[in-house]
């Protein structure tokens, strides 16, 4: 019979952080963690990213996660890595501030913008 696995610190504070939120803050938390083991998933290798962004429309109701995973959908040719300390603010504000969505989403939406215009050189 195989014996429990003892939770590292990091798993033991994660825990201990889980248990002190609401459960709003929760679904966000666990939201936030999704979409990062996602990132961590293999995904089709395209040989040549597009040039510009597909275009992908926003909805009118949107999570933030699910505005990254578009986002991150609609700019593939951007390193979603040299994004992710800014994205992770900007959700942090979200989850741990009660940011409202449509705020931090507008943000996100000018960062990958601002990041594209970069990659394409058209901010000199």
């Amino acid at each position: 019979m195989l014996s429990p696995q003892t939770p590292s610190p990091q798993q033991q504070e994660l825990l201990r952080l889980f248990r002190r939120l609401d459960d709003r803050a929760r679904d966000s938390l666990l939201d936030f963690a999704r979409y990062l083991a996602a990132r961590e998933a293999p995904e089709a290798v395209q040989d040549v990213p597009p040039a510009e962004p597909l275009g992908l429309p926003r909805p009118e109701e949107e999570t933030v996660v699910a505005a990254m995973r578009r986002l991150s959908r609609n700019y593939p040719m951007l390193n979603k890595d040299e994004l992710l300390h800014q994205t992770a603010a900007l959700m942090n504000t979200h989850v741990m501030q009660g940011r409202p969505a449509v705020e931090v989403i507008d943000e996100l939406e000018a960062l990958f913008q601002a990041a594209w215009r970069r990659y394409a050189g058209l901010d000199d």
